[in-house]
């Protein structure tokens, strides 16, 4: 199986502001505000969708395919990709464009003041599938230009390809036929709790009109686990326990490059969910979401402190 990742790639520039936002914002005055912080630290780190996904896959022996659009500035980022086992082939410079960049204040409470630039990202939809290459068995269509996840799901249809379809972040900025067109011709569907009441309530289709269309539903639940529904069963899937916490951004991504990984290793749907489980808490022990690392052989003896696998991960050192 060779899998397509699409989706988001951006550069993160996280700030931190040492006091609160609430203390220099004047209610009566909203309409006129014009505030500039301060900030400690800064610190630019690599993200988007797509790679952070892909990055997992690769941790775990896979060899993923990266198809998105960036700018000028995505030289370092392509050699890190590629140095990590990441094909990025299909990716397109735009000239005169920056890679997608995310903006984020933090004060001492958590609360955030954020920007996102879409940059080259928006000229995502001129990609096509097809172009990708004739071994492509899966694609990931993961938040992305609202243009290109309206294109990739037909493409992928008229090419007789598998996809899986995580619309997440995206749903608010999607109109229903095209959420809805998405869905139902997906082989699969990924959400977290609250975008999966987002996305039902968007397309008007229940809970079980939705698993009739797909083949497998993953449906994350933040530190309370996952459940993934196949074969007309609902398994549920644990968190794996974390040495510490140090930033959850990218989780999900990392639960979504586990999943497959055993996916493709063609393991039990149990399985395929702990593997995910135990990926999401190697990116949530570090901060960044591509600053974890280990082997498939230190991945399998962590995640057999937790889980039998009765030898199943084995096939991980093997592939």
């Amino acid at each position: 199986m060779s899998i397509l990742c699409t989706g988001s790639v951006a550069y993160d520039y996280l700030m931190n502001f040492p006091g609160y936002f609430k203390d220099h914002i004047i209610p009566e005055k909203l309409e006129h505000i014009s505030l500039s912080f301060l900030v400690d630290s800064m610190v630019k780190q690599r993200g988007g969708v797509a790679p952070n996904i892909a990055y997992t896959l690769a941790l775990l022996g896979e060899k993923p395919r990266l198809m998105a659009t960036v700018g000028e500035d995505f030289d370092d980022y392509r050699t890190w990709l590629e140095t990590h086992g990441i094909d990025t082939r299909c990716v397109k410079v735009i000239p005169g464009k920056y890679t997608a960049s995310f903006f984020a204040n933090t004060d001492k409470s958590n609360a955030q003041i954020a920007s996102f630039y879409a940059g080259a990202m928006a000229d995502a939809a001129n990609l096509k599938i097809k172009d990708a290459g004739e071994d492509v068995t899966m694609v990931v269509i993961s938040p992305n230009s609202p243009e290109a996840m309206a294109e990739y799901p037909v493409q992928c249809r008229e090419l007789n390809i598998p996809y899986l379809y995580d619309p997440s972040q995206q749903i608010i900025r999607m109109d229903k036929e095209t959420l809805r067109t998405g869905v139902e011709g997906a082989d699969s569907l990924f959400c977290n709790e609250y975008e999966f009441e987002l996305l039902q309530k968007a397309i008007g289709l229940s809970e079980n009109q939705i698993l009739s269309l797909v083949r497998f539903m993953v449906v994350t639940q933040g530190k309370d686990g996952a459940f993934v529904y196949a074969d007309g069963k609902k398994y549920v899937i644990p968190s794996f326990p974390q040495d510490e916490i140090q930033d959850p951004t990218g989780v999900g991504d990392a639960f979504r490059g586990g999943f497959l990984r055993g996916l493709t290793l063609n393991l039990d749907w149990q399985i395929c969910g702990q593997m995910g489980s135990l990926a999401a808490t190697y990116c949530l022990e570090h901060r960044g979401t591509q600053n974890h690392s280990y082997t498939p052989a230190e991945f399998i003896k962590r995640y057999r402190t937790q889980f039998d696998d009765q030898g199943a991960l084995d096939a991980l050192l093997n592939s």
